[in-house]
């Protein structure tokens, strides 16, 4: 325990620091998006185990040599009362901080739960008011406004498609078709999901560079993902000009992770969108091969790997 203590920390640290920093910079990504957006949910689920481990194995290595057995002490000290002189001041601070961190996470990852919804909620309210559903097309509603607007909006069977009448009249039917089909790929893959969890995790831990590095190139990694289900149905380049109007245009409301939508159109994208339009249409005007099949198994495992260490490090007894 006294040694996967240290191992927890220092593993811990790396997925914090350089694993991020050169994951956010690497071009492979772009090949493969849904194999990144497994690695990086493996360096963020890996990195919080890693920390809380670090600091409750340190606080229970007196009491066992695995965290099973640790826990089992405690449990007599607790509950059966037991002596605890085994346990001195650091260990009990450690055990605190621990606990502290836990439940900062679960707490953080609820009420960034409750704000989104929140958020979805009155934005609902909003377009119940001021926009009409379409003729057309299922699930889809049109607010009246000139500038090229197209988003989604999840909430389960009454998620819907949100589209500008600016971009009705300046998109042909081809490429409405491919707008349509990579904001229904957001809904169908749950991509809200992923940046809860990841807008949680930055405002839990907002000056951890995995926590900022993670949530911009998650936000990415799902434009290419629905960028990919629309090149299946329409041509490279009827998708890139529907995204190049789409981006020129005002910013869609946040209304895939926004915690308070400041209504429905704000005044113009910021730079992180406008950032993300440049990335998409590079990556589609000078689309590069596939990831080798090998590379993409060797990625998924080293994700497993990330995960199946601090677990080890908790449970096995003795490994160090």
């Amino acid at each position: 325990m006294f040694w996967a203590s240290y191992a927890l920390a220092a593993l811990a640290l790396v997925l914090a620091w350089p694993v991020p920093i050169a994951l956010s910079r690497a071009k492979w990504p772009a090949r493969s998006p849904f194999t990144a957006m497994v690695l990086w949910q493996a360096i963020a689920l890996a990195g919080g185990l890693s920390m809380i481990g670090a600091m409750l194995t340190w606080g229970l290595e007196p009491l066992g040599d695995n965290l099973v057995d640790a826990l089992r002490g405690l449990w007599n000290i607790l509950i059966n009362g037991a002596p605890a002189t085994t346990l001195g001041l650091v260990h009990v601070f450690a055990l605190s901080a621990a606990l502290l961190l836990s439940a900062h996470l679960i707490f953080t990852l609820l009420l960034t739960y409750y704000r989104i919804h929140r958020g979805r909620r009155r934005h609902r309210d909003m377009l119940a008011l001021l926009s009409s559903p379409s003729a057309t097309r299922p699930a889809t509603v049109v607010i009246n406004h000139p500038a090229p607007v197209a988003y989604c909006l999840p909430g389960g069977a009454r998620s819907v498609t949100v589209l500008s009448d600016g971009l009705l009249e300046m998109l042909s039917d081809d490429e409405l078709s491919a707008v349509l089909i990579h904001e229904k790929a957001h809904l169908s893959q749950h991509h809200h999901l992923l940046l809860w969890a990841f807008a949680a995790w930055r405002a839990a831990l907002p000056w951890l560079p995995t926590s900022q590095l993670a949530q911009q190139s998650v936000n990415e990694l799902i434009e290419m993902l629905a960028d990919d289900d629309a090149l299946r149905a329409v041509q490279p380049e009827t998708l890139i000009r529907a995204v190049a109007i789409v981006g020129t245009g005002a910013a869609a409301p946040e209304a895939l992770n926004a915690h308070e939508p400041r209504g429905l159109l704000p005044d113009s994208p910021d730079q992180q969108e406008k950032l993300g339009t440049v990335h998409r249409l590079t990556r589609l005007l000078t689309p590069l091969p596939p990831l080798p099949a090998w590379q993409r198994t060797a990625v998924l495992i080293l994700s497993g790997l990330l995960l199946a260490v601090p677990t080890t490090l908790l449970v096995i007894p003795g490994i160090l």
